[in-house]
């Protein structure tokens, strides 16, 4: 069950994020990979300062966060590259 919860959370984290950088979201596939990633990177971040998400909705925030900053970071590089 465990594994639902953070596909279902990754699934609206990465949604979320898509459409608070861009405008709107990557398509399913699109979302669970970014809100995936971003929930083990905004865990890791909020680890660093010490904080941790205690409830489902703690984890949307932490993986929401998460995937908002690797978007902003994909974001940045694609610009540099062009």
């Amino acid at each position: 069950m465990n594994w639902l919860w953070f596909l279902l959370i990754g699934l609206a984290s990465g949604w979320l994020a898509g459409l608070l950088t861009r405008g709107k979201g990557f398509g399913a596939a699109g979302n669970l990979l970014v809100g995936a990633l971003g929930a083990v990177l905004g865990g890791f971040l909020l680890d660093l300062v010490g904080l941790k998400s205690v409830s489902r909705v703690g984890s949307l925030v932490t993986a929401t966060l998460g995937s908002i900053t690797l978007l902003t970071i994909v974001n940045f590089i694609r610009k540099k590259t062009r």
